[in-house]
């Protein structure tokens, strides 16, 4: 037990303690400053000061309320005075310009500034560790000891860790924490913002963290708020977009369609198996229980036909059947007659007057063909993809009209064949591997091939042209350097710069390595800290961000790239094509440099704007010759395969080289006049018009000459009957066949027209009109040479040697080998009671795979496929897939007429304080979180909230000349400029009506410097466009980034993405009776817009050809409507197994394959056709009679008039270096000429003989009125 003077003893001492403790508690450590830092001179030291703290006059007190308003309250001094605040209002100016976009951030954070300045408890947590003299009576601080809670540092560092630099599309911790956000950690942040080296702080400042009492010193340990609160000044919880927690559940992307099983199979695979298999049974089922039937019935269906009583014989008088002709079976008749009337004395007309027709043939081509002259040849690629009026098309205008067009790209992508990893030891002790292409050695290499290409140049028209004179310079004029997207622009592109090395003569503290690392760390940083204080922002005053110049890293590792990336945007012109010949110039220059360039250090891939469109040049010349060699295999075989040779003494007479060249000339001239009228016109051809229509009329034009000039050598003439009556005559029964595919054709053709792929459109419609004037030319000037020729074999006239005569001779008509072949031999067993099922089951075989396979067709056309084989831009394609971290820019455009003046429309689009959960940028932030399904990485560069920020008014940012009202720039101290608003609550508020308009255009034109780092010079400069002079908001964009886009499908995904995140933007934004909307502008989708719709375009094209050939043959043939449809059947078939073909063999499905089907539709009507109106025709007794007499008569013109004729040429094209043509046109023609020929050759026969219609016995009646009693009875009709 104490005596009571202890007791004494022990509370006197107890409040000695307290005393003391009250006393530390409320003196200071600094007042005042001193002398100028030795470390940065422009700034000073804070003066030593132990006393009390000390109250503020009138002016101080007003700035501490403005940055440290707690301090200001209930307190009557602090440890600072008026100056130390003004310097710490100048050190927070970044951090403000960035950090106020969250309040509880920024309040936190400045509570850490304002506790180390001002706070009267400095002594509690704050400790002068070093000094030095400054003056008789003071000293300088040169070092303090800062000891923080570290509950403290991580609710600072949570409350900040989110929030986001619009401008940049990272986090503002990217930029102020000396290294990448994902590294940045409670500590390491405010280390480095107290770090001497970072070339802010003039004194060392080293903060301790502990929670618990340190050493007798009470860590700083304030009132924080997370950065879901508000403020107790009223302020808002932050954004979503800068507060994670604030969002609420992170997005999740819905699932990913599971495929369509059946028992864990694809269910088409299933469903057309299981369908197949029914038809099997069912089909040789009906087949069987016929054959038994007929086997027990007295007469065959297939039995001769020899009693006159029966209907159908040709032996009656054809009387006995003519009650039973339906009326519609009288009105085909009378139709079918009269075409042979009219073409029968047509052809007649043409013999008779052979060169009066030949001359006004002539003379129409030539008419026709003079529009040659005027004929353009587009090879842009977006008008060869785009519709000028499809949505991506006039996006595209809207946003070039507004903003200006794309800037051209000229980039290189740089590996090493070297293999071995070097390591670098940092100053710690730890060891970093960085890969071979970092080597200093091919840096330098790296950087005097760039500087060469920066300094290269070329001449336009007697101008010379540097890169300087078109590239993109965000800061001109007042930073007139070209933007360089280079890691050399983190050494200033300068040799001396890599070469920077600080070594303190036991090891070396930085260089190249440790700068590297820092600037991939904090690409915008303005010193790097070392000995030489050398920046990271690249020459052109803005930063260059790792995943745009580095390549082939994982994650955040960038010292391990394999590739580097140098990147030249170059400015593009919408109608000035002086300047845009100059770019171009510059461009072929540059792809010049690099092609030579050799350096067996480093291997270099590369593109330029103008690579593709030379590339597709150089590839349609390169492939000349081979298309040359193809037709003049086609033309040699057509020449030869007319003449129907008797014997070798009759080879010179009977030869019809000449006729098959002028056959030729005839197609090649439709060509021309198609070409020349819609020149005339002013339609631009494209490279797939003059690729693909020579081969298509080519195929319809030779099928006819072989059509008209076989059934010539086939025929005899008939007593008293002169040549152009026979002609005549031959021309009435074979030109309602060729008119019939012909017409069909054009129709179909013309209807593709109404596609909106321009490339469809055109070939479409070109195709149309030379197939019909085709026709026209055989029908007329082609009857009329067959006419001569024959009077020149008649005459004994050598072929092409017409004044050459041989001796008279006995001329003897004897059918062809292969009409023989076809006769008596391959139409009987095609017809056999035993193939015809197998026949059947083949083909419908064929036809299951293919719908079982339709919807498994790739869509889309990889880059590298338009490529030549030995193109330099496939290398580049390959790197681009494998290194690039990035993928093209998107912006989202608001057109104009969105109302920015007032909150409502503000709230609407920023992602800040206050704004809506649903805003434009918002919605945005939300899709980059999905990236996978969305296809948007980075959150947008928002210049309305860099807007908000720049203009505070305790920013330093907005400023202007109070004389003149001209803006005043951060940089410029000069005491007439003044803040644009005024430090009241109403000036903190954002900007509304006028107030919003006035100070935006100073704000685009404010280069960032580092007073000010929110100047919307460089990065919004286009990004708003401006009206009324100046006086309203027009159109403007925010900016963010897609994911790697590697594949066709990569790329469709990312439009049709990006169109759904816009319309739902659109209806958010409630643009209520106002014509605006939002939409997503890339520079590929106006080529990936047509996928959207390819299934779309391709069903409508083909299902339009087919109604066409439907209708057309519905009425060619007679009105007898079951032909037209099972012909119509067959060509859909022959559609269907295209597609299956292209499945098997890897064909994407995209404006030239459709072009190829579409055509395909055209030559499979030359393949089934002429059968089909053969078969109807036919007056045999039965349908398998009927339709082996149509395949033997007409089999063997079309075997030999398409198949063969293209078989050969096709073959060549497998030779082309291109490997489109490899694909598209070598494989589908291939494609297209064995299913065709397939289907109208062996199929359709035996559907005929199925399901044929019956005969018509109108028909019958007048063929046998035509025939009976002549010696033309044996003959065809």
């Amino acid at each position: 037990m104490l005596l009571p003077r202890e007791k004494h003893i022990v509370c006197l001492l107890g409040a000695v303690v307290l005393l003391a403790q009250w006393v530390n508690g409320q003196h200071c450590i600094w007042y005042g400053e001193c002398g100028n830092s030795i470390l940065i001179p422009e700034k000073k030291y804070n003066c030593n000061y132990t006393g009390p703290p000390k109250p503020l006059p009138e002016e101080g007190h007003e700035l501490l309320l403005e940055l440290c308003p707690n301090l200001a309250e209930g307190e009557d001094g602090v440890c600072c005075d008026t100056q130390q605040l003004k310097t710490l209002k100048g050190n927070i100016q970044i951090p403000l310009q960035y950090f106020s976009r969250c309040p509880a951030c920024f309040f936190n954070f400045m509570t850490l500034f304002c506790e180390l300045t001002c706070s009267p408890r400095q002594s509690e947590f704050l400790i002068a560790t070093k000094f030095t003299p400054y003056s008789d009576n003071k000293t300088n601080v040169f070092e303090v000891s800062y000891y923080i809670s570290q509950t403290f540092a991580n609710a600072m560092y949570n409350a900040c860790s989110d929030v986001q630099a619009p401008a940049t599309n990272v986090k503002a911790l990217n930029i102020l924490c000396g290294k990448d956000a994902s590294e940045c950690t409670p500590n390491n942040w405010i280390q480095y913002m107290f770090d001497t080296s970072n070339g802010h702080v003039p004194f060392a400042i080293v903060p301790f963290f502990s929670d618990m009492p340190f050493v007798g010193m009470t860590p700083m340990n304030n009132k924080t708020f997370n950065c879901t609160e508000p403020l107790d000044d009223g302020s808002e919880p932050c954004s979503c977009q800068d507060c994670s927690r604030a969002c609420g559940p992170t997005p999740v992307p819905p699932p990913i369609p599971q495929p369509w099983t059946i028992l864990g199979l694809d269910a088409m695979t299933v469903i057309m198996w299981c369908s197949y298999i029914f038809f099997l049974l069912l089909f040789f089922g009906v087949v069987l229980g016929a054959w038994c039937y007929r086997r027990t019935t007295v007469t065959s269906e297939y039995g001769p036909i020899l009693d006159s009583n029966q209907p159908l014989s040709l032996n009656g008088d054809g009387t006995e059947f003519l009650d039973e002709a339906t009326c519609c079976e009288t009105l085909g008749e009378r139709f079918e007659n009269a075409l042979r009337v009219l073409f029968s004395s047509w052809g007649s007309l043409c013999v008779r007057q052979p060169l009066t027709v030949i001359l006004a043939s002539v003379v129409l081509v030539s008419a026709c063909s003079a529009g040659l002259v005027y004929m353009r040849i587009t090879t842009n690629p977006v008008e060869l993809w785009s519709s000028p009026s499809s949505r991506a098309r006039l996006e595209k205008d809207y946003f070039d009209q507004h903003f200006g067009p794309f800037f051209r790209t000229e980039q290189l992508i740089i590996t090493t064949p070297w293999t071995e990893s070097f390591d670098f030891s940092t100053i710690t002790g730890d060891f970093i591997t960085f890969s071979p292409i970092l080597n200093i050695s091919l840096l330098h290499q790296v950087l005097d091939l760039q500087t060469e290409i920066a300094n290269l140049t070329a001449e336009y028209k007697g101008e010379t042209v540097t890169l300087k004179d078109i590239c993109v310079s965000p800061l001109a004029p007042y930073n007139e350097n070209c933007i360089i997207l280079s890691v050399l622009n983190y050494f200033q592109n300068s040799h001396e710069v890599l070469d920077h090395e600080d070594y303190n003569g036991f090891f070396v503290v930085t260089d190249y390595h440790s700068h590297f690392l820092y600037c991939v760390s904090s690409p915008t940083a303005l010193d790097d800290t070392s000995k030489y204080h050398d920046p990271c922002m690249g020459t052109f005053g803005g930063p260059v961000f790792p995943l745009l110049a580095l390549g082939g890293y994982e994650g955040t590792a960038y010292n391990n790239a394999t590739a580097l990336v140098i990147t030249f945007p170059v400015n593009n012109y919408l109608n000035d094509t002086d300047k845009l010949g100059k770019a171009l110039a510059w461009e072929k220059e540059f792809i010049k440099l690099v092609k030579n360039y050799d350096n067996p250090n480093l291997t270099v891939s590369f593109s330029s704007e103008r690579s593709i469109e030379d590339e597709i040049e150089r590839e349609s010349n390169s492939d000349v010759n081979t298309i040359v060699i193809s037709y003049i295999i086609m033309f040699v075989y057509i020449s030869l395969a007319l003449g129907h040779i008797q014997s070798c003494r009759t080879l010179l007479v009977d030869s019809k080289i000449s006729l098959g060249i002028a056959g030729i000339l005839i197609v090649l001239s439709s060509v021309a006049c198609s070409l020349g009228i819609f020149s005339y016109i002013g339609i631009p051809l494209t490279l797939i018009v003059i690729e693909v229509i020579p081969f298509l009329v080519l195929a319809v034009g030779v099928d006819n000459i072989f059509i008209i000039v076989q059934t010539y050598q086939r025929d005899e003439r008939m007593p008293e009957e002169e040549l152009h009556q026979q002609i005549g005559r031959i021309l009435g029964e074979v030109a309602p066949s060729m008119f019939l595919s012909s017409f069909s054709e054009t129709v179909a053709f013309f209807l593709g027209a109404l596609s909106s792929m321009p490339a469809v459109r055109t070939f479409s419609l070109f195709a149309g009109l030379a197939v019909f004037i085709d026709f026209l030319l055989q029908i007329s000037c082609f009857v009329s040479l067959l006419g001569l020729d024959i009077r020149r074999q008649e005459a004994n006239r050598v072929d092409i040697l017409c004044c050459v005569k041989l001796p008279e001779r006995q001329q003897a008509k004897s059918d062809g080998c292969l009409f023989q072949f076809f006769k008596k031999i391959y139409a009987p067993f095609v017809l056999k009671d035993w193939v015809r099922p197998l026949v059947v089951a083949i083909f419908v075989g064929m036809l299951s795979f293919s719908i079982a396979v339709v919807n498994k067709v790739e869509i889309g056309l990889e880059q590298t496929l338009s490529m030549p084989d030995d193109s330099y831009v496939l290398n580049y394609f390959g790197n681009l897939s494998e290194y690039l971290h990035t993928g093209p820019p998107v912006y989202f455009v608001i057109e104009d007429g969105h109302d920015y003046k007032t909150t409502e429309g503000q709230n609407s689009v920023c992602g800040g304080v206050g704004c809506n959960n649903n805003s434009l940028v918002q919605q945005i932030y939300s899709a980059s979180l999905m990236s996978n399904y969305t296809r948007i990485s980075n959150v947008p560069s928002s210049w309305l909230d860099d807007y908000f920020d720049w203009v505070k008014p305790q920013s330093s940012c907005c400023r202007y000349y109070n004389t003149t009202g001209a803006f005043c720039n951060a940089s410029v101290v000069d005491k007439t400029c003044v803040h644009c608003r005024p430090m009241t609550a109403s000036g903190k508020r954002r900007p509304n009506g006028t107030d919003f308009v006035h100070y935006l255009p100073m704000f685009l034109i404010d280069n960032p410097n580092i007073m000010c780092g929110k100047g919307g010079h460089a990065a919004y400069s286009t990004a708003v466009d401006l009206k009324e002079n100046n006086t309203d908001v027009g159109a403007t964009y925010f900016m963010s980034y897609h994911t790697i886009l590697k594949t066709s499908s990569d790329y469709i995904d990312a439009l049709k993405m990006a169109r759904e995140l816009t319309d739902n933007i659109t209806q958010a934004l409630e643009p209520q009776d106002k014509s605006y909307h939002v939409f997503a502008y890339s520079v590929f989708y106006v080529f990936y817009e047509q996928y959207l719709t390819i299934i779309y375009d391709t069903a409508f094209n083909l299902g339009m050809s087919l109604l066409a050939i439907f209708v057309v043959s519905a009425v060619l043939l007679g009105f007898e409507l079951w032909s037209a449809v099972l012909m119509s059947l067959t060509i859909a078939m022959i559609l269907i197994n295209m597609f299956g073909v292209m499945w098997l063999w890897n064909i994407s499905l995209n404006a030239v394959s459709l072009v190829n089907l579409v055509m395909s539709c055209g030559i499979s009507v030359e393949f089934c056709s002429h059968i089909v109106r053969a078969f109807s025709v036919s007056t045999k007794s039965s349908k398998a009679e009927r339709a082996e007499e149509a395949l033997a008569h007409m089999g063997s013109s079309v075997f030999s008039g398409i198949t063969l004729t293209k078989f050969g040429g096709i073959l060549i094209l497998a030779l082309s270096k291109s490997q489109i043509f490899q694909i598209f046109y070598f494989r589908m023609y291939l494609a297209i000429v064995l299913l065709g020929a397939a289907h109208g050759l062996i199929f359709l026969p035996v559907l005929l003989s199925y399901a044929g219609p019956s005969v018509n016995k109108a028909k019958v009646m007048a063929a046998h009125n035509r025939v009976v009693g002549t010696e033309r009875e044996r003959l065809l009709y």
